[in-house]
């Protein structure tokens, strides 16, 4: 059976998600163009040569309707003949792009692909695609949950108060993810990563000075009357700091087989090893990560010891530390040039931006294997191992 490599990878700096943020200026489109015009150019492949264009995005509507991934393609120059998608399995679109392209490699469907993704935050903000008094889920799921689903905020105050999470332990994690973050930059460990563009080459929302006492003073971000009498078990400790920002960015990848790369001349920085997604209780909806990370791990015939880097997105500090309470995973091997909580969350960019940074991540630091998990909104996580080669 043929493989799956990746072959490069690439990212623009991540931008406040806000109408004075960094990226703000720059449509979607053309976010998600300049990681796919920079990924050829990086690689060397002819445009031509790409089999399918497959993208992630969450708000699908305005400036980030109708397949964006196509124009996107089109405006970085690729050939008309060049096809293209776009998909939402939520915050990790991206990543189920690198599966879909992974897996349509290994079946022979193709021979080279790009998976990637975009968010524009600031210019099409969250929820824009559910119109004022729309009900986007329907009398069944009326039905089957009659006391409602909650928003993500307060499925992460559940998490919390589930796992006993206190708020400094949060807000110790975030202050983490920042000083990892800033001394990735200061080392320049993300030059080969991140795409400059606009006279932008630097991630926004990284504070170096962060520190548990500037923490300390937030307010709760998702405090509400109604939920607090249903759930009296929240205390109310997720705050803006240690949960992830909204954001502008794009990210890409280009996978292909290791015969095409050998044959193309192409330098794999790792090999794409297994794939798992699972569902999870829509209510928590967050807490998808540990069981794919186990579900993950049984496919590939490994166990936890045997990996060397994580990647678990940072939707929030209580959905990393229940995770790595239950899977017993070494923080000091977990998002080792920070996550999201410092480096923002582009949403729909989020699975290849962690595939990026986890695969040079791997080329710096020699590992042999690495997992990347996300949780998504309806209770949805995917997880995949890379191999280093």
């Amino acid at each position: 059976m043929r493989d799956a490599v990746i072959v490069e990878a690439v990212r623009t700096p991540i931008g406040k998600g806000k109408p004075n943020g960094s990226l703000a200026h720059i449509h979607p489109v053309e976010l998600l163009a300049h990681t796919l015009r920079t990924l050829v150019e990086r690689s060397g492949v002819a445009p031509a040569l790409v089999d399918d264009v497959i993208g992630g995005t969450v708000d699908q509507v305005g400036e980030q309707a109708m397949n964006t991934t196509r124009y996107a393609a089109l405006s970085a120059g690729f050939p008309e003949t060049v096809p293209a998608t776009t998909v939402d399995r939520q915050c990790g679109s991206s990543q189920q792009a690198v599966h879909f392209a992974a897996q349509g490699v290994i079946s022979g469907a193709y021979d080279l692909v790009v998976a990637c993704g975009v968010e524009s935050m600031s210019r099409v903000p969250m929820w824009s695609n559910v119109p004022p008094g729309k009900d986007p889920f329907g009398p069944g799921i009326a039905a089957r949950y009659p006391e409602g689903l909650v928003p993500q905020g307060i499925s992460a105050e559940l998490i919390s108060a589930k796992w006993s999470i206190t708020r400094e332990q949060m807000d110790s994690f975030a202050v983490s993810s920042h000083h990892k973050a800033a001394a990735a930059w200061q080392k320049g460990l993300f030059d080969a990563e991140v795409a400059p563009l606009d006279g932008v080459a630097r991630d926004e929302c990284v504070r170096p000075d962060s520190t548990l006492d500037a923490l300390a003073g937030l307010r709760p971000a998702y405090h509400d009357a109604a939920f607090a009498e249903r759930f009296p078990q929240i205390e109310w400790n997720v705050t803006a700091g240690n949960a992830s920002p909204i954001n502008d960015g794009a990210s890409a990848v280009l996978i292909t087989s290791g015969e095409t790369a050998a044959r193309l001349g192409l330098r794999p920085l790792a090999r794409l090893h297994s794939f798992a997604v699972t569902g999870s209780d829509p209510l928590l909806m967050l807490t998808g990560v540990i069981p794919a990370t186990e579900k993950v791990l049984r496919r590939a015939h490994l166990s936890l010891d045997d990996i060397d880097l994580f990647e678990v997105n940072e939707a929030f500090s209580s959905v990393v530390l229940s995770w790595a309470q239950e899977t017993g995973a070494d923080l000091d091997k977990v998002n080792v040039h920070g996550g999201a909580i410092a480096l923002g969350h582009p949403l729909g960019a989020s699975g290849t931006r962690l595939t990026t940074t986890l695969v040079h991540a791997m080329r710096e630091r020699g590992a042999r294997y690495a997992l990347q998990t996300m949780c998504e909104a309806g209770g949805l996580a995917n997880a995949m191992i890379l191999e280093g080669v």
